[in-house]
């Protein structure tokens, strides 16, 4: 199976243009046994209520009678249990949780068209792909700004993407490279398959379930033709500097060197996603001064400091380097991430206060080591430090709330941390360093 994968990939590569008119045949037992293995145990299970275990029971009687349907297309994709997590302080994103079979199949289509997909998609895209972190979108940005005489920002937010995501140009997209009806006849199922919420049906005639094994795919194909291959091609051609995108999933920013460009590059990108069914959400884009020149500018123009924008959980704010002597963009922790992160804590600690002290620590100390790994950036030490002192905090707290009687005072609990150690911030990424060299400029 890995060879005839490869071998999608490598006619995907060398034949941009190529339209694969069959693949339907490659869901068989064999690829759907993989994904089976594959599959966490742990996720949340859909409508069906089976899990892994329960589903590997009759395992090969499963698979057989999955394969039957799927040739015969008598396979029909179950509704998603739509669940929700905290996306800020006010809001809740809402998640679709596909029934078990409907994973492994998602999983399945997913390998087949990534080996297609993964050869046409740009290098300033960034979201859910193989080797493609958050913290390698992190780094190509800082090498625009540093590199590349940015000096304007337009920090956009499209509005509600997964929920709006206009399934007949999404098969229209997807038959440039995908000629097999069959395949096409299954996405077009997976996606009107509906969200069912305290037991009501709701048709989806928009939009990809985020949370779905298969939407964030989808949901790069539909942006790599409706803004990545745009701004290369029409945007960067047309402007009069320099240009460049970054874009992670539907959170993007995009780098100009003169004011024109980025102002009429917002213009130009209102009338392009509402082509498309999208909008921006106007109250979270703006345009703004970044960059080496920015400081001089706000000082000539009546002072202040320069304005800032969030890119995956961290602002980013002008400043200079250790030497004081030279421009360097700067990242932190978001206050809206860190908050959010730190009532995260607190609601869990509640919950979990009267477990053994041995078991609760040692998951307080991945919880932390977690955080690090992935706000561990260069110059965000002290958010970090402080992070962890508002973890200790809420730990005393709660620790005192397992009984009536007051356990901790500050001298006792400084104490237990020394007997119970909790790791202690450390930089992951060095943003300036080796890692750097890997991002890759347009």
């Amino acid at each position: 199976m890995e060879t005839k994968l490869a071998r999608i990939a490598e006619i995907a590569k060398r034949q941009p243009k190529e339209q694969f008119t069959s693949m339907y045949h490659l869901l068989n037992k064999e690829l759907l046994r993989q994904c089976h293995e594959e599959l966490d145990p742990n996720k949340a299970i859909g409508v069906d209520q089976v899990t892994k275990a329960k589903y590997a029971e009759r395992l090969e009687e499963n698979l057989e009678d999955l394969v039957g349907r799927l040739k015969r297309k008598g396979y029909q994709p179950q509704p998603a249990r739509r669940t929700y997590i905290p996306k800020d302080e006010k809001s809740k994103r809402p998640l679709g949780i596909a029934a078990y079979e409907d994973k492994i199949v998602q999983s399945a289509l997913n390998k087949l068209l990534q080996r297609i997909y993964e050869q046409d998609f740009l290098d300033c895209s960034y979201g859910f792909r193989p080797h493609r972190s958050c913290h390698g979108a992190l780094i190509q940005l800082d090498q625009i700004i540093d590199k590349q005489s940015i000096q304007f920002i337009v920090d956009a937010d499209i509005s509600g993407f997964f929920n709006h995501v206009d399934h007949e140009w999404l098969l229209k997209f997807l038959k440039l490279r995908i000629g097999d009806p069959n395949i096409l006849h299954l996405i077009r199922r997976m996606l009107k398959a509906g969200v069912q919420e305290e037991g009501r049906l709701e048709p989806t005639e928009e939009g990809t379930p985020q949370g779905s094994i298969i939407s964030p795919l989808l949901a790069n194909i539909y942006l790599h033709y409706v803004l990545d291959l745009w701004f290369v091609k029409r945007v960067k051609r047309q402007s009069r500097g320099k240009a460049f995108m970054v874009r992670y999933a539907d959170d993007f920013v995009c780098c100009f060197q003169y004011e024109a460009d980025a102002r009429e590059f917002y213009e130009a990108l209102i009338q392009r996603l509402k082509e498309f069914n999208l909008s921006i959400a106007e109250e979270k884009t703006k345009i703004i001064r970044f960059g080496s020149k920015a400081e001089d500018w706000y000082k000539r123009n009546g002072g202040g400091r320069p304005s800032t924008f969030d890119f995956l959980g961290f602002t980013h704010y002008c400043s200079k380097n250790a030497k004081g002597t030279s421009f360097r963009a700067k990242r932190k922790t978001s206050a809206k991430k860190y908050k959010i992160k730190l009532k995260a804590f607190g609601s869990w600690m509640k919950q979990h206060r009267h477990e053994k002290l041995e078991i609760l620590m040692a998951t307080i100390r991945r919880k932390l080591t977690g955080h690090y790994q992935y706000y561990g950036i260069a110059d965000n030490h002290p958010n970090l430090a402080k992070f962890k002192r508002e973890v200790e905090k809420a730990l005393m707290k709660w620790l005192n709330r397992r009984s009536q009687k007051q356990s901790f005072n500050w001298e006792s609990f400084n104490q237990f941390l020394k007997r119970n150690p909790l790791p202690e911030p450390r930089i992951y990424v060095n943003i300036y360093g080796k890692r750097k060299a890997k991002a890759v400029v347009q």
